[in-house]
């Protein structure tokens, strides 16, 4: 409801412009009256009027005076909107407030059309103003939020960071103690969800997450970090997430930060108490506080990986799983270092995975998806899920490695498959069928064929169709499509796309060609 002054010395002017104005807007205004400019001006002063409606002579203070003073009180673009009221003989006086900025005019006797137009417009107008300010104060708070979020970006990143004293204050509302905590979400397939999602899903079982944290922001590695003033806000959404069973996210919350100065080392214990619900798979929060010094660390266990290797490539794949078990101390598990872990790790990769692809040559797309995958722990949302992962890639990796090896020295092997192409290739013929007439797996019959034809099995058997097709195109009248389907290919479009690939020619210019050849040729032979 916005507030009206109607200002005049007479009273029946003013009672009926106020009862005029309530019945057409019952609800629309609060309405004081004055009688002269300095009664409206204490009023005015004492509660602030959106709207003054003015005549122009009074006594005591007149219009115009009473207009110089709300100026003076106005700051830039604030002020009442002002409607003059004036007779026909007061145009000089009406003309002297144009400078204050006045909306408009209604002259003595009043019109109620004229009057509610403009009240109307003012209305609009006001609605308009509001709606301004309040878009530019949204995009204000938003600029604001935006810098102090790339200051305490900042704070979690860099170590020692000088802040100004602009950049300070920015920051001082930050209440102490604090809690930084961060979250993933992790999907059955390992791929972690974005922050702006994780953010909308929490959202949805708590309600919008600046009611219970005083900082929302996400870290440079995608994680979604949060500043509260305890831990009980952190504890209750680990509650409503395993109430919603909703096993993909993960928490890890700090140690309480006593001044601005600890925010970077406050979120680098979240960060590594996030990484310790690795550890626990039926946990999903983590307090750092609990993490606890005295966890069990070991050397690094290089002979027992030197052993690994050599057994890769043998049938030893349960003496493998024993020894894997050794190396990564799965009875301790609970009880171990994170570092530990992340160690053996980085060596399985090392003097494991890279060496059998450096001695052996790339295994199969599969098998190279999973490798990337498994190279680092925290791909996984919990230790069991990388074992089995890599436990599977080992397995993969010995049946592999005894294929290649097998393929590479029996090439007899190699000669039965290039013949059954031969015998074959007018078939609707593929690669897994060939490495099965050989027995051999399909990852290791690619590598093998590759090294013993030096070509890969798909340009190998077009180039075995295409010379078929020379033939029978040089050889006989048969149509393009008879040729097509002669040597096996589903089309005859697939069949001169790939002929014109091969031999530079569509199998039509072959043909004359050919023909043309053997007329010269005949020719000679008659001369």
């Amino acid at each position: 409801m916005r507030r009206l002054l109607i200002v005049d010395d007479e009273k029946n002017i003013r009672q009926g412009l106020k009862t005029m104005i309530e019945r057409e807007f019952p609800s629309n205004y609060s309405i004081d009256t004055a009688g002269n400019g300095a009664e409206a001006l204490e009023l005015y002063r004492r509660e602030r009027a959106d709207i003054i409606i003015t005549d122009i002579r009074m006594p005591v203070m007149d219009g115009i005076k009473l207009l110089e003073h709300l100026s003076a009180d106005a700051g830039p673009g604030e002020g009442p909107a002002v409607v003059i009221l004036s007779g026909y003989d007061d145009f000089e006086y009406a003309k002297s407030a144009i400078k204050y900025r006045v909306k408009d005019y209604l002259l003595k006797p009043i019109r109620r059309d004229e009057l509610f137009d403009i009240l109307t417009r003012i209305d609009n107008e006001l609605n308009i103003q509001e709606l301004t300010v309040r878009k530019l104060e949204r995009e204000a708070e938003g600029i604001r939020r935006e810098l102090r979020s790339s200051r305490l970006r900042g704070l979690l990143m860099k170590e020692n960071v000088q802040l100004e004293s602009g950049q300070q204050e920015e920051l001082n509302g930050l209440a102490v103690p604090f809690i930084v905590g961060v979250m993933n979400y992790y999907y059955s397939d390992g791929t972690r969800m974005k922050p702006g999602e994780v953010q909308a899903l929490i959202e949805r079982m708590t309600g919008p997450l600046e009611t219970m944290f005083m900082e929302i922001l996400t870290d440079w590695d995608g994680k979604l970090v949060l500043i509260g003033s305890g831990k009980q806000s952190f504890t209750e959404l680990s509650k409503r997430a395993e109430s919603r069973e909703l096993k993909g996210l993960s928490i890890g919350i700090s140690s309480e930060g006593q001044a601005l100065g600890d925010i970077r080392s406050c979120y680098l214990e979240a960060c590594r108490a996030i990484e310790y619900t690795f550890l626990y798979p039926q946990s999903n929060f983590m307090d750092f506080a609990e993490v606890g010094e005295g966890r069990l660390n070991f050397p690094a266990p290089e002979e027992e990986l030197r052993k690994l290797l050599n057994m890769l490539g043998t049938e030893r794949e349960k003496e493998m799983k024993s020894l894997l078990a050794v190396i990564f101390q799965t009875e301790h598990l609970k009880e171990l270092d994170l570092t530990y872990l992340e160690t053996v790790g980085k060596k399985i990769n090392e003097r494991v995975l890279d060496e059998v692809f450096r001695m052996h040559g790339e295994a199969s797309v599969e098998v190279l998806k999973l490798y990337r995958t498994v190279g680092n722990l925290y791909n996984y949302r919990h230790f069991h899920d990388y074992y089995r992962a890599l436990e599977h890639l080992l397995i993969s990796l010995n049946e592999y490695i005894m294929g290649v090896r097998s393929a590479h020295t029996e090439h007899a092997d190699m000669k039965e498959a290039l013949a059954y192409i031969e015998a074959n290739y007018f078939r609707p013929l593929n690669m897994a069928m060939v490495s099965n007439h050989v027995s051999l797996n399909y990852s290791y019959f690619s590598e093998a064929f590759k090294a013993y034809t030096g070509e890969s099995f798909v340009l190998y058997l077009k180039k075995v169709r295409i010379h078929h097709a020379k033939d029978l195109l040089a050889g006989s009248r048969c149509k393009l499509a008879g040729v097509s389907e002669a040597v096996g290919f589903e089309n005859s479009k697939q069949f001169a796309r790939v002929f014109k690939e091969l031999e530079g020619i569509s199998p039509g210019e072959y043909r004359a060609k050919a023909l043309a050849e053997g007329y010269f040729a005949r020719n000679e032979r008659e001369l």
